[in-house]
């Protein structure tokens, strides 16, 4: 049986806590129980004609198999209900036309949460997670990153690094190599991590980045 989720959210109510209360949503995040999604998605015709056009251009990449392969993993481990929170809560770009070229981009409320680029004929990450989830003492000290865990995460050490985007709490990872980036969405500590980071964005609220989802992208995050 699935946990219980609310049938008439109060309006004053923002973001997952509309879904699920505080409770439901640490336990998701630990790993202890699965949410019950929906069993449809919301559509929009519009949104979709608007974008179809960006995943032919993906599919025409080297990439485009891995892309589409990670993302799906992504979603099915890293966001909570991901057919019931689609676009309101969370978003897929599909190369947005931004200065760092991406091939695709999840966002939720005003933050990137994932992102995928070209490496060549391969790809790699970007995650975005909470400092205090890779910290030694689950400080905010960037000394004390727990850089052998990171190694221990991925198929070689030289497939990962970090950087520090600006905010107290905030941490970025990059992962090189669908190999290394498969594995590194193995670790419980780090699906832990990235999944307490994406609640945090999509409780404060209905996603920014609406119109620029991807449909057709989602759908192959989304396929049965």
């Amino acid at each position: 049986m699935g946990p219980r989720t609310s049938t008439s959210p109060s309006r004053d109510i923002t973001g997952l806590r509309r879904f699920l209360d505080i409770g439901q949503q640490h336990d998701w995040a630990e790993g202890k129980t699965d949410l019950h999604d929906a069993a449809e998605r919301a559509d929009s015709l519009e949104q979709r004609f608007k974008y179809a056009g960006r995943l032919q251009k993906l599919l025409l990449r080297p990439q485009a198999q891995d892309v589409l392969e990670i993302l799906r993993l992504y979603s099915q481990n890293c966001i909570p209900m991901p057919r019931k929170t689609e676009r309101h809560y969370w978003s897929v770009s599909c190369l947005p036309s931004t200065s760092d070229k991406p091939l695709v981009r999840v966002n939720a409320s005003w933050m990137e949460l994932f992102t995928l680029y070209a490496d060549g004929d391969g790809i790699r990450s970007r995650f975005i997670v909470h400092l205090s989830d890779f910290t030694t003492d689950h400080s905010l000290v960037q000394e004390h990153v727990d850089g052998a865990f990171l190694d221990r995460c991925v198929a070689a050490p030289e497939d990962v690094g970090c950087f520090f985007p600006r905010g107290a709490d905030i941490f970025g990872i990059r992962v090189r190599g669908s190999a290394s980036i498969r594995q590194f969405l193995t670790s419980a500590r780090v699906l832990r991590a990235i999944r307490r980071f994406n609640l945090t964005h999509m409780n404060r609220g209905r996603n920014a980045y609406q119109a620029s989802h991807c449909y057709s992208v989602a759908d192959y995050m989304l396929e049965d």
